[in-house]
């Protein structure tokens, strides 16, 4: 059955929302995948906050104008499907690497991200950014190595004066010693 204008018009509104606000988007070719796989994608794409589509790439075209995903306009070629990465920017490619490696017929196309299209070959780099939690981790802990290096060298000076306190006694006494 044909989609409607205002139905089409309302899928291109919806996308090109979710392309505004998305951090990276990842396209894959979907030929081949079986519809329990294809349920089974979405549901895990949910579970880490990646919005996933089907759409006509006539109507991507016109969702990605005036986003940062108007660079995978040249790669829109056969069926696609999308995953944009709302939270987290890795998390698409996450899922969609994940999901090629146990189905075969599942194939990524392109990646963008901060406006560029990159080739399906880097979704290891953009795979292993870490999520918002582990950058803040990695962050606080940047932070913390000066502040803990400092209560380390301050709490080690008592100690250096005990120690030369215990030598000049310990020589003291071998010197009334002999």
């Amino acid at each position: 059955m044909p989609i409607g204008l205002k139905e089409k018009q309302a899928i291109v509104a919806e996308v090109n929302e979710t392309a505004s606000i998305a951090l990276s988007a990842v396209m894959a070719d979907y030929r081949g995948v079986s519809v329990d796989n294809m349920t089974a994608l979405r549901k895990t794409a949910r579970e880490a906050g990646v919005q996933v589509r089907v759409i006509r790439n006539t109507l991507a075209k016109r969702a990605f104008e005036g986003t940062e995903f108007e660079c995978l306009n040249d790669a829109l070629l056969g069926p696609n499907i999308l995953a944009f990465s709302i939270e987290d920017p890795g998390a698409g490619a996450r899922v969609f690497k994940d999901f090629a490696k146990e189905i075969e017929e599942f194939e990524i196309k392109a990646l963008s991200v901060g406006g560029k299209l990159l080739p399906a070959e880097q979704i290891d780099a953009l795979a292993k950014l870490p999520t918002r939690d582990q950058a803040i981790s990695m962050l606080m802990g940047v932070m913390l190595a000066p502040v803990t290096k400092l209560a380390m060298t301050v709490n080690d000076i008592p100690g250096r004066v005990t120690r030369v306190m215990a030598a000049v006694r310990d020589q003291k006494q071998q010197e009334a010693n002999t």
